[in-house]
């Protein structure tokens, strides 16, 4: 690795015990192995949190998501996120300092961090990570997680104070993060599926708030198909044949069924557009259907 290790500081500052980490990197190759290695081999006492490494791959939109979901249960220390399409190009690689320092966000300028900062606190010290010394010589511009954002986050860990590791930035130069928003269309309400989990649910971009002057029985509109869902409190209380909608764990509604993906049997998927209609206000029972793939 040649003589970056001799940039291994003990400044009297604040030592960091946890990395947080996200990509989408995957488990497959040696990405996130490789990454934690560096860390490690810099400050060898700090325990690495994988918060997840399966956002699909570029998808900056899903790993801002995601990494906001995590972010009121991560433990204090450096929060390492890397969805990083445009690595080796124009955008700024940037450390984050929030809350006066009970965090510190390090990753690609790109949106990516924003939401999370913003449910997390305020931001108080930001820098471009432009300074070489703390970072791994090489010949190559693909993978800074490696090169850049892992020796950083390990420095950060042993002491480093972040206004060493680069040149100062104002907050406003941020790139923010993009949080689509719910809005209604004469009786219809207007929302977008952000997340599709591991068990098929669909999370809204929408609360119980916003359904407040709704009863239990809802009409979903997919393009010019519709189903009846229903409003329950726990899985257990939807039908074998029935979609129901729930307030899931981040406070935020999802269309679910019971022992089933409701992705597959409603075939909608992230980023697609929905509307939800008030049952009561219906005046004919639209036809039941299951919106199947088109052949």
């Amino acid at each position: 690795m040649g003589s970056w290790q001799r940039y291994n500081l003990n400044v009297p500052s604040r030592n960091y015990k946890t990395v947080s980490f996200l990509s989408d990197y995957g488990n497959k190759d040696e990405f996130v192995g490789v990454v934690k290695s560096v860390i490690h081999s810099i400050a060898q006492h700090v325990s690495i949190v994988d918060i997840t490494h399966g956002i699909k791959p570029h998808d900056i939109r899903a790993g801002s998501l995601a990494l906001a979901r995590a972010s009121q249960y991560l433990l204090p220390g450096v929060v390492l996120a890397v969805v990083d399409p445009s690595v080796g190009g124009d955008r700024r690689a940037v450390a984050i300092e929030v809350n006066n320092g009970e965090y510190i966000f390090v990753g690609p300028d790109n949106g990516l961090l924003a939401l999370a900062i913003a449910m997390i606190g305020d931001v108080t010290t930001v820098v471009e990570l432009d300074r070489p010394d703390f970072h791994i010589p090489t010949y190559s511009s693909t993978f800074d997680g490696r090169d850049i954002f892992a020796p950083v986050s390990a420095y950060l860990c042993a002491g480093t104070p972040i206004k060493e590791l680069g040149t100062p930035l104002s907050e406003l130069s941020l790139q923010p993060g993009l949080m689509p928003i719910s809005n209604f269309e004469g009786n219809f309400l207007l929302a977008e599926v952000l997340w599709e989990d591991h068990f098929g649910n669909l999370q809204l971009n929408i609360s119980e708030d916003d359904l407040k002057d709704f009863g239990e029985n809802l009409v979903i509109h997919i393009g010019d198909k519709v189903r009846t869902v229903r409003r329950v409190n726990t899985f257990n209380q939807i039908q074998d044949s029935e979609i129901g909608i729930i307030s899931d764990s981040s406070g935020l509604l999802a269309l679910c069924a019971f022992g089933r993906s409701a992705a597959d049997e409603i075939r909608i998927g992230e980023g697609q557009q929905l509307k939800i209609e008030n049952g009561s206000s219906v005046q004919e029972t639209p036809t039941m259907i299951t919106i199947k793939e088109k052949p």
